[in-house]
């Protein structure tokens, strides 16, 4: 046995006796909306605890109670109660689907990433990448909205158009109809795969996602927004300058559309009753976020009525 094996401490109720992970740890944390270093030190705090009390091993409640009292102590009731809600969520026996939707260029990317990582969910998939599939399927002539931007679809719509209608967002309509064939498809197999998943993308437009996974899956839809405009058009500089493969010119040229896009995500959404976060900071949003997916799962635990488990500091 290696020194460092020497020295772990085991979750004796775990399978094999698995070591604590402080990273295990902070991921749990995290989720209960500390941010990664206020997570870490808190993990750290806990790991210093656990050899104060030269303990060998530790039981997962033992371990979870550590845990909320270090986050009392150093973050506050209120993270305390938040990590402890979220680690009765580890017990659904259900799949958490996170939807999460707005126009281009307010962050669904970054926000779907950021939430991974503290709800320690593995699978990050695209709208776009969904599109570039049915791609593979559908020819331009059959469907030439899928070979084309959600905001300029208007240049590809070939009906003529009813009096009043603006070609922007019927173009852009039809685009997330075809869309929504292959995320109603991928919600399924993520349900039967009992994987949980996140998926982002312009094209999950409330009211035209209708995944058949009723009581198979706690399915959370938001919606994405960027009040101020300046706020909005420099999302895509920054963009720009991460990430070569986006011209900024493009976007702003569309800048309009992008607008009236989210003008429309957010009326659909009203409608059909999906909340919308605006995104005017990346750790404020973030929480919101963590708050609703949480409230949406508590809901699904107290309707499933499961035993309430005693998750030893990892994600779901």
């Amino acid at each position: 046995m290696t020194e460092a094996g020497k020295d772990s401490i085991l979750i004796s109720d775990r399978e094999h006796g698995l070591p604590f992970s402080k990273g295990l740890t902070a991921n749990a944390v995290m989720a209960a909306g500390l941010s990664p270093a206020r997570a870490y030190h808190v993990a750290q705090t806990i790991e210093d605890t656990l050899r104060r009390l030269e303990r060998k091993s530790v039981t997962t409640r033992e371990l979870r109670d550590i845990t909320a009292s270090t986050l009392r102590e150093e973050a506050g009731e209120r993270f305390a109660e938040s990590y402890l809600k979220w680690q009765t969520v580890g017990d659904l026996d259900i799949p958490l689907v996170i939807l999460i939707g707005g126009g281009t260029g307010v962050g669904k990317s970054t926000m779907a990433t950021q939430l991974a990582a503290r709800l320690g969910i593995v699978r990050i998939i695209s709208t776009d990448a969904i599109r570039e599939v049915m791609k593979g399927v559908f020819t331009p002539a059959i469907m030439p909205t899928l070979y084309t931007s959600s905001f300029n679809a208007d240049e590809v719509v070939r009906d003529t158009l009813p009096p009043g209608e603006d070609p922007v967002l019927v173009g852009f309509r039809e685009q997330v109809s075809a869309v929504a064939v292959g995320v109603n498809a991928l919600i399924e197999r993520a349900v039967l795969e009992q994987t949980d998943v996140i998926i982002e993308g312009a094209h999950l437009a409330p009211g035209f996602i209708h995944p058949n996974v009723t009581d198979r899956a706690v399915v959370v839809h938001i919606v994405i927004a960027v009040e101020d405009e300046d706020l909005h058009r420099s999302h895509f500089y920054v963009r720009a300058h991460e990430t070569r493969a986006r011209p900024v010119d493009r976007y702003l040229q569309h800048f309009p559309n992008i607008r009236k896009i989210q003008r429309q995500v957010k009326s659909l959404a009203l409608q059909h009753g999906v909340p919308v976060i605006a995104n005017y900071n990346l750790d404020a949003t973030l929480a919101s976020v963590i708050e609703l997916v949480m409230e949406k799962a508590t809901e699904a635990v107290g309707a499933q009525g499961p035993q309430l488990g005693v998750a030893g500091g990892g994600g779901r």
